[in-house]
């Protein structure tokens, strides 16, 4: 319809923040894959495993998406300041995922079974995931209640903070319990080498072969 109705010579061109968001959307999702990939790895490195992080980074997108729908409800748009908000959420959902498996892990290197571990985990560390969760959301309030001027990047980044630490957080007080119920069987414990060693050195034959070592004999000469 625009081609039937506009001379040739006429053109299209953004304005306001159309782009600006262009520009630097590239960029943000650039570095939010980065950021991803980072968190993973330091996590990776910190477990000693992949299926331990990918439990905790399966959150994020659940903090994406309270973040989009509570910067729709309060009509606010995806600028460059919400998507800092989005990255920022990458860390600190994360915490919540490695108080419930850490804790966890921990109960499975004392020999409890993965049902035991996480139950008794979600339990034991509810209160702090529900202390920094609470926490953090009232130090994002006064960004969502600034006024004057730059007012919008800061209400921006605080609503995605308070919005994806909602419900997200929330979410995954029973997500990463369930996904380490299904996931964590196909790990060992970080401890089980060292326990399974120290079972074979307990051993009797073991134990006789570190008391009497193989002596050489001389031949007669």
């Amino acid at each position: 319809m625009a081609a039937e109705t506009l001379p040739p010579e006429a053109s299209l061109t953004f304005a306001g923040q159309s782009p600006q968001y262009l520009e630097t959307s590239s960029g943000v999702a650039i570095t939010f894959a980065l950021a991803v990939l980072i968190v993973f790895l330091v996590l990776a490195g910190q477990f000693e495993s992949f299926m331990h992080p990918l439990i905790i980074m399966l959150s994020v997108p659940l903090a994406v998406a309270g973040a989009v729908y509570a910067l729709w409800f309060s009509g606010l748009s995806l600028n460059i300041y919400s998507q800092i908000g989005i990255i920022l959420l990458i860390g600190l959902m994360a915490k919540n995922g490695i108080l419930i498996v850490e804790f966890a892990n921990q109960l499975r290197d004392e020999g409890h079974s993965v049902r035991d571990a996480v139950i008794e985990a979600s339990v034991i560390r509810l209160r702090p995931i529900l202390m920094t969760t609470i926490s953090t959301i009232l130090g994002a309030v006064p960004l969502v209640l600034a006024f004057g001027a730059g007012a919008e990047s800061r209400q921006a980044i605080g609503t995605v903070i308070i919005g994806g630490l909602l419900f997200a957080g929330l979410l995954t007080l029973f997500l990463t319990p369930v996904l380490y119920n299904l996931l964590a069987p196909y790990t060992r414990p970080r401890g089980f080498i060292e326990k399974r060693l120290a079972q074979e050195l307990a051993r009797p034959g073991a134990t006789h072969l570190e008391s009497d070592p193989p002596r050489l004999d001389r031949a007669d000469g």
